[in-house]
């Protein structure tokens, strides 16, 4: 019993630094044996995650994004006084439901070879997706980017 336990402990020390935001992942432990991270499955071939981030929580390859259900995304907006007041304008311009917002903290890009196969270098700001970070520390078009599913 011992033994195994250490063969655990090594297994995870030796896994556990390799592993990065955006990785391919089948549960949750391929992404962090500590818990810290999870892999959603609802992603082709997974994708290791932190959900819930927020400004400067997220890892270094990382950045933290918003992300809206872009089914609901029918209402233009210039300005959050076109929106409810449950609402925000998306830099989209598009009135979206705070409680419908949901943060992860996704693999930075900045070009298509900067992420894995099946997965592309997608700008936020379209599909129901902001990024959640200060934008002056980011691109110059104020912009984040970060490895996406690629189109169907």
């Amino acid at each position: 019993m011992r033994a195994a336990n250490l063969t655990l402990l090594l297994l995870a020390a030796v896994t556990g630094c390799d592993v990065e935001i955006g990785d391919a992942c089948t549960q949750n432990v391929d992404c962090s044996p500590a818990g810290d991270r999870v892999c959603d499955i609802a992603q082709p071939g997974g994708y290791c995650t932190i959900e819930g981030c927020d400004e400067g929580t997220c890892p270094e390859e990382s950045l933290c994004v918003r992300f809206f259900p872009a089914e609901f995304l029918t209402v233009p907006c210039a300005s959050a006084r076109d929106c409810g007041a449950d609402q925000e304008c998306l830099t989209s311009g598009l009135c979206a439901s705070l409680a419908t917002e949901r943060r992860y903290c996704v693999r930075r890009c900045g070009t298509e070879g900067a992420c894995r196969d099946g997965y592309a270098c997608r700008r936020t700001g379209i599909a129901g997706s902001e990024l959640a970070q200060d934008l002056d520390s980011y691109d110059a078009d104020r912009v984040g980017r970060f490895c996406a599913p690629e189109p169907l």
